[in-house]
Order: C-alpha cells, then sequence, then structure tokens
C-alpha cells in the first residue's frame, strides 16, 4: 500500500486535508500511519482484510469504560479495496524504541501502571468460548513454531521437543489456568511512552484469556533479543509477586516465545520480511541456551526447598 492510497482512504472519510503522513515502522499485519492534518493527528489503519477490525472495535468499546488511555475510534469503513479505521492519536513512542533512555525509576513506575492495567482488565466481563482451554493456547504456539523450524531449518527443532518435555513438569499448573482477560499483545511494542512516562495502550485488536504471565515472558524475551537489560521485567515480577511454580511457569512461557521468534525469522509478512543472519541465529540460540539454564535452576531450588521442608530446615 503506498501513500497516495493512504491519503485517498484518510481524506473521502473525515473531509480534512492531510499536510503529513508517516508510516509506522512497527506492526506486520496493518498498513499503519500517523496522518496531520492542518491542525490534528490521527492514526490510520489499513487491511486487505474484509473484516480486519470488528474485534478492534469490539475491544476498544468494551475498554473504554476502564479508564485505560487507549485510542478511541473515529470511523471505519471500507475504500479502494481496503478495510480502514481511524482512531484518535496518543502522542508518544513504543516502549522499546524508548527503552535505552529510561532509567530504573522510570521503568519501575511505568511497570506499576502496567500490572494494575492488567488487574483492571482482568475485571471485565468475558464469556469464553465453550471449548476455550490454556492448553490449546500452548499446543497452538508449540506447533506453529515446530511447523516453521522445519520449513526454514535455521533453528534445531529438537527445541521444540526439550520444551515439550518441560511442559509435562508444568501440565497440573496449565491445567488450573482460568480464562482471565488481560492484554497479551504489550511488550516491547504498543506501549507508548511519552517523556519518560507511560502514554498509552495502542493495537488492541484482541484480548488474551489464561495467564498474564504470558505478556512478561514475551517482553522479557523481546528484550533479550533487542539486547537491551531485563530490568523491566524485574519491576513487573515485583508487582506481580509469582510464587515457585508461578515463576517455573514465566521461565516456561519464555523458553515458547523464544522459539517462537526463531520461527518468525525469514517469514513475510505484508511487505516486511522478518531479518535472519548469522548473528540473530546465534543472539536467539543463545537467549534459548539461558533460558534453559534458568529452568534447571528453578527446578534445583525447588528440589532443595522441597528437602528443606522435609528435613525442618
Amino acid at each position: 500500500m503506498d501513500y497516495k492510497e493512504a491519503i485517498i482512504i484518510f481524506e473521502t472519510d473525515t473531509k480534512k486535508s492531510v499536510v503529513q503522513i508517516e508510516r509506522c515502522s512497527v506492526g506486520i499485519a496493518n498498513y499503519v500511519f500517523i496522518v496531520s492534518t492542518a491542525t490534528e493527528k490521527f492514526i490510520l489503519r489499513c487491511s486487505k482484510d474484509e473484516n480486519a477490525y470488528n474485534s478492534t472495535v469490539y475491544w476498544l468499546g468494551k475498554l473504554s469504560g476502564c479508564e485505560i488511555s487507549i485510542p478511541v475510534v473515529l470511523s471505519k469503513g471500507k475504500c479502494r479495496g481496503y478495510s480502514y479505521l481511524i482512531l484518535s492519536f496518543i502522542p508518544g513512542d513504543d516502549i522499546g524504541n524508548v527503552y535505552y533512555k529510561l532509567n530504573d525509576s522510570e521503568k519501575k513506575q511505568i511497570a506499576k501502571e502496567i500490572v494494575e492495567i492488567q488487574r483492571t482488565v482482568s475485571r471485565i466481563d468475558i464469556s469464553p468460548d465453550a471449548e476455550w482451554t490454556w492448553n490449546h493456547f500452548i499446543d497452538e504456539m508449540l506447533n506453529r513454531a515446530e511447523e516453521r523450524l522445519k520449513r526454514k531449518h535455521y533453528f534445531d527443532i529438537r527445541n521444540i521437543y526439550v520444551i515439550k518435555e518441560i511442559r509435562q513438569e508444568m501440565q497440573q499448573y496449565l491445567d488450573k489456568v482460568r480464562p482471565t482477560p488481560y492484554l497479551d499483545d504489550i511488550s516491547t511494542k504498543n506501549i507508548l511512552i511519552y517523556k519518560g512516562k507511560l502514554s498509552g495502550i495502542i493495537d488492541i485488536d484482541w484480548v488474551g484469556l489464561g495467564d498474564m504471565l504470558t505478556f512478561v515472558a514475551l517482553t522479557k524475551v523481546a528484550l533479550l533479543n533487542m539486547d537491551l537489560d531485563t530490568r523491566y521485567i524485574d519491576y513487573l515480577l515485583d508487582e506481580i509477586h509469582p510464587n515457585t511454580i508461578e515463576y517455573k511457569a514465566f521461565v516456561f512461557y519464555c523458553l515458547i516465545y523464544c522459539v517462537d521468534f526463531m520461527g518468525e525469522r525469514g517469514m513475510q509478512f505484508l511487505d516486511k520480511k522478518i531479518p535472519v543472519n548469522e548473528s540473530i541465529i546465534k543472539r536467539l540460540n543463545d537467549i534459548f541456551n539461558n533460558l534453559l539454564e534458568e529452568w534447571n535452576k528453578c527446578c534445583t531450588e525447588q528440589v532443595e526447598k522441597g528437602k528443606g521442608l522435609i528435613y525442618g530446615f
């Protein structure tokens, strides 16, 4: 999609003249633009999928009463073969783009606010599908990663088998996960930061149901993949206060997202190809191995703690 088409769609809908338009670099499923008129800024999202934004409109409406800073739907429609959505503009940049500028105090405050947002979302009323299970989510993640790794051959398929063995140890925990609502697609993207503070949450196309720890795991793997520190993760976990088994689940989810990242390497999404080279392959392999060490450490500590309980340490 080129800028000319985006401008025509926006001006046809709003009757406002475009002064400036900028393609957003993030996002792999939509064409997203920041559109400036003489007095205002807007977000224009476009997709070839006829029903691309039905879910987005629904969830933004559902969350509008939660006192969360999220975009407002201003208009939607179809034009020139695209479904489109025009949203209010929230100033700021994705946390992943400004992370290196944030000090520890700012990271801690952002983590506190994000966890509070997740707790607010967890209280909205949602009726899950009758067939919903958390195990289905885990199956989808692992099966997708396995299929992609087999197709591309950049990474060792045995990584999947290692995670499947670990899953057996986590199965009792996974069986008990309830369909709790949470924002599962906020990590190093979709969290806007302006002048060191949280300014809003964007790209809410759906709401996850299940274990909130997955968004922390996704964020950790994303930060590691960007070669950034993970103090923000420490602050998130401090706010969540996971117990021993919950922390093991967190590490398990990190491993799943790591192979998910591996599977995306070399894939084409719209006009963007996910880069892959020897350096990227080595980095993701190192991340996986370090996470596996963390898992083994968790298991050792759990065994030692169990011994302590038995012998009264």
